[in-house]
């Protein structure tokens, strides 16, 4: 079952330049391989991931099948308020997790 780790600072100053941490766990298939039958092995990626700050977009990436299993994505912000953080990673199969975090700006 996917699972996502996030680690952002509990608390920060407004102004300070944060670092944001994100794993989520998923196994990659790129598309690529054959079964012993010769068979394709289908695609199974995280293609897309993005962050919103209090309900605005700060970061997104596009993913693709160089990318590894569980993938790890670690981006800098700028600690503006108080709120929240939402995470949303979109991959094949109908693939769709989220998950939050908060931080307290000082």
């Amino acid at each position: 079952m996917p699972a996502a780790l996030i680690n952002v600072p509990a608390k920060a100053k407004r102004g300070d330049v944060i670092e944001i941490k994100t794993l989520m766990s998923h196994i990659m298939e790129t598309g690529y391989r054959h079964t012993a039958s010769g068979e394709v092995v289908p695609r199974n990626i995280i293609t897309s991931f993005a962050c919103r700050y209090n309900g605005a977009e700060i970061f997104r990436a596009d993913l693709y099948p160089a990318i590894s299993a569980n993938p790890f994505i670690t981006f800098f912000t700028t600690a503006t308020e108080s709120g929240k953080f939402e995470f949303e990673w979109i991959g094949d199969n109908g693939f769709s997790e989220t998950a939050s975090a908060s931080i307290v700006v000082e």
